[in-house]
């Protein structure tokens, strides 16, 4: 019986591609470079299987054909509002995801974050390169202290739990969360963390604002002026999440007029393009979007993708279907 044909719309770890290949008639991108729309029709019309990740944008241009060879698009990342649910589903494709596997290591790199903006690390360590330090004097970047603040919390599901008890437990910082849904008291247990009913009602209290809330038309600009206005003169934003979830016109005004203390930044609206007016703010801390860029992280996932597939392709409902 012929093996299952799949596309893999980026480079992907080695060790994963490897077992693809042993697996499955695998196409790899070996230019990783991203897909066009035709490209994604053509796709769909050759393969069982096409597996993108959440930079892919397969929104609806991107799937409008009228019939697909393909029956699973096993996307290799959390969050899968790339993909524009209404039409595949009415294509009837099965789309699936890789939780769990990310969330430690996401975590890692929003404590860095709100570590690296507090202590004012990005603007220490330009200046540093660029030849500018004269040595230590007593009010040289002067920073925020982070143990026993408050942290809030935008979506408490596994990463923001991860991220509550690094900042709890390692911190001491008081924990308030804001979730779409009610979280578990045993859950809150875990950090002492006390759940809010809105953002509103968390933001004002805060020293501190990690988001780990979905992205997706839902929460497309859930930070915005007015929600920035409820902030601490000194409090700062940390973005994780999704580009989308901030609007980053009002965020660069409250960062140029300094009516938050800062933010730091994995995840940016529309990326690889980033808003020139950000580069123009010091106190804002920018990463290419490595929040789970291990090698630890990276393996995990695609294997995970491989296990969605195996289930898909073996006839069991895959465990991590999302559509």
């Amino acid at each position: 019986m012929a093996r299952p044909s799949v596309m893999v719309t980026r480079r992907w770890p080695a060790a994963v591609e490897a077992r693809l290949a042993e697996n499955y008639d695998a196409v790899l991108n070996t230019g990783d470079k991203p897909l066009s729309p035709a490209e994604f029709r053509q796709a769909l019309k050759t393969y069982d299987a096409v597996l993108p990740t959440v930079t892919d944008r397969l929104n609806a241009e991107a799937l409008d054909v009228p019939a697909t060879r393909t029956r699973i698009l096993a996307n290799y990342g959390v969050g899968y509002s790339h993909i524009c649910e209404q039409t595949a589903r009415s294509l009837g494709l099965t789309v699936t995801n890789t939780p769990d596997v990310l969330s430690e290591c996401t975590a890692d790199l929003a404590m860095t974050l709100l570590l690296m903006a507090a202590r004012r690390a990005g603007e220490g360590e330009r200046e540093l390169r660029a030849g500018g330090w004269t040595g230590w004097r007593p009010t040289h970047l002067v920073g925020t202290k982070v143990s026993g603040k408050t942290l809030g919390i935008i979506g408490y599901g596994r990463i923001g739990q991860e991220m509550a008890r690094r900042a709890h437990h390692g911190f001491g910082m008081t924990i308030i969360v804001q979730n779409r849904s009610r979280v578990d008291p045993s859950i809150l247990a875990h950090c002492n963390a006390t759940q809010v009913d809105s953002v509103e009602e968390l933001l004002p209290q805060c020293d501190f604002v990690s988001l780990h809330c979905p992205g997706g038309d839902g929460n497309r600009h859930l930070i915005n002026a007015a929600r920035l206005d409820l902030m601490k003169p000194g409090a700062f934003l940390i973005n994780t999440a999704r580009g989308e979830v901030v609007d980053e016109r009002a965020l660069i005004q409250a960062l140029m007029f300094e009516t938050i203390g800062g933010a730091a930044l994995d995840v940016f609206d529309g990326e690889p393009r980033i808003n020139p007016d950000l580069m123009q703010c010091d106190n804002v801390v920018m990463l290419p979007h490595l929040g789970s860029a291990t090698r630890e992280a990276r393996e995990a996932m695609g294997f995970r993708v491989l296990d969605n597939l195996g289930d898909f392709f073996e006839g069991r409902d895959p465990r991590d279907r999302v559509i």
